[in-house]
């Protein structure tokens, strides 16, 4: 291992560092991790990108540009060790085969998960106006659209990849022209369609082009963008800080300009830099109404009045508002998703009204528990929602290191490790008042589809939180894990 001088690095965009890293390098195979402008001036949600893929949520960019480190480059040559190498084959093999079978791969393969826009959008799963719906209307015409202009084939995000669900994707002309690259991801071009209605799919593709070019997180940025919208309609944003520019929904060409603002902490820019929450602290009159996050993570593109078990996974997710670590819960009691955990004991979601709240916060215990495992595993997530159980990890774990695994014995790793990340949390001082979700996300929808169904809007969140809490084994007032609970799960 050796340290390198960066200093000509400074301020290059991610592919300019990831070139330049790669050409300093000797010949051979070298993955480089690296951040972007926004990172070193340590926006709060920088990210780490590896070429188009990013470590996006969480602010892991602002914690190397803190420690001055730009780039990571890493080459290995060795094979890893097998207990048992037929064994392993095998299940590998009947792993890929029923990925390779499963409608959900096959639906991945040819729409990527922005395929899944049209289908949030009718069912009240997309977040509009800064939250102030579950739908829009418009999920199918930008599809559509994207399709048409912007689609230019599918690829897998690494060699081998059975379900390549990411795009490669541009702008051909105009004033939105963006080279080919990977992204058209469903979070990254809802926030910036829905989020802040803006209709023109040029405008929102290069937008994220430019999220990964100066590595910020795209979820983050469009929210805070939706916020200063919001602020700024309600005439509560300081004047100084718009710099002329037009802070109205739907503005397309101001969506770039405020992405570069953030990444260079330029104006406005400085002010969303720092998260959502931090800037209606800034603001005050009321702002904190229009900041929509747990713990301080913006919202992403769900939105839980679509399936109500979303919400008590928000709220208790260990790193705030993130809808896949551990679990888009509302893909369990609206999509009807089980991802094998009924063998393990999740109700039978065909059994489940999307919009009931009994018992959700008990369901959501174990599909957090089931869902972190590919987090823990450091695999992908979507082999989950493509056929592949807790018992297909069980199996290879076996084969691979000699050691008996069994699903329930991954389940409660899984368990130990929630609970570690919660008294992580709990010593860093947050408390069940940081298991809330905003009063908005728990609303009845403003406008859209769903604006006459008062049964989608959250009643009784506490009552859920409280059952949460209970099937955790924590204290049901504080949700604090009870002495009884560590001890069975081995935490001293």
């Amino acid at each position: 291992m050796e340290f390198r001088s960066a200093s000509h690095l400074v301020g290059k965009t991610v592919s300019e560092k990831r070139s330049m890293i790669e050409n300093d390098l000797p010949a051979g195979r070298f993955s480089v991790a690296c951040i972007g402008p926004a990172g070193e001036n340590l926006v709060r949600f920088a990210n780490v990108m590896f070429q188009d893929r990013a470590a996006g949520r969480g602010g892991a960019g602002a914690v190397l540009g803190a420690k001055n480190m730009l780039g990571i480059a890493v080459s290995g040559s060795k094979r890893v060790d097998e207990a048992d190498s037929p064994q392993l084959k095998e299940v590998l093999r009947n792993a890929f085969q029923t990925i390779k079978n499963d409608p959900v791969s096959i639906g991945f393969k040819e729409n990527g998960t922005i395929g899944d826009i049209p289908s949030s959008n009718d069912g009240g799963d997309w977040p509009t106006k800064n939250w102030q719906s579950n739908s829009w209307g418009k999920g199918a015409v930008l599809f559509d659209r994207y399709n048409e202009h912007n689609f230019i084939k599918p690829y897998g995000c690494y060699r081998g990849c059975t379900i390549s669900c990411g795009r490669k994707v541009h702008v051909g002309e105009g004033p939105f022209k963006t080279p080919e690259h990977g992204g058209a991801e469903y979070e990254s071009i809802s926030c910036f369609t829905a989020f802040v209605l803006n209709e023109d799919m040029d405008a929102a593709v290069h937008s994220t082009y430019l999220c990964n070019e100066f590595g910020i997180d795209t979820i983050s940025t469009a929210s805070a963008i939706a916020f200063a919208i919001e602020s700024a309609e309600n005439g509560i944003l300081p004047e100084q800080l718009e710099g002329g520019l037009h802070l109205r929904w739907g503005e397309a060409a101001s969506l770039p300009v405020l992405v570069k603002m953030i990444a260079r902490r330029e104006g406005v820019g400085d002010l969303l830099a720092d998260g959502v929450r931090q800037a209606a602290k800034q603001i005050g009159h009321g702002a904190e109404a229009f900041a929509i996050h747990v713990k301080g993570l913006e919202g992403p593109a769900h939105d839980p009045r679509s399936g109500k078990a979303l919400a008590i996974s928000y709220g208790t997710g260990n790193r705030g508002m993130c809808h896949i670590h551990p679990v888009e819960a509302m893909a369990w009691d609206s999509g009807k998703m089980t991802w094998g955990l009924t063998d393990y004991g999740l109700t039978d979601p065909d059994t489940v009204d999307r919009w009931a709240e009994e018992g959700k916060g008990k369901e959501v215990k174990l599909l957090q528990d089931g869902l972190s495992l590919p987090d823990i595993l450091g695999t992908c997530k979507f082999f989950m929602y493509a056929g592949i159980t807790i018992d297909h990890w069980a199996a290879m774990l076996s084969a691979l290191t000699g050691i008996d695994f069994d699903g329930k014995r991954l389940l409660e790793i899984s368990e130990r490790v929630y609970n570690l990340q919660r008294l992580f949390n709990l010593r860093e001082g947050l408390s069940k008042a940081d298991d809330m979700v905003p009063q908005r996300v728990c609303s009845q929808p403003a406008f859209g589809k769903y604006q006459n169904s008062p049964e989608c809007a959250i009643h009784d969140y506490q009552k859920m939180l409280r059952e949460y809490y209970i099937a955790r084994g924590w204290d049901p007032e504080t949700g604090i894990p009870t002495k009884d609970t560590l001890r069975r799960l081995g935490i001293s």
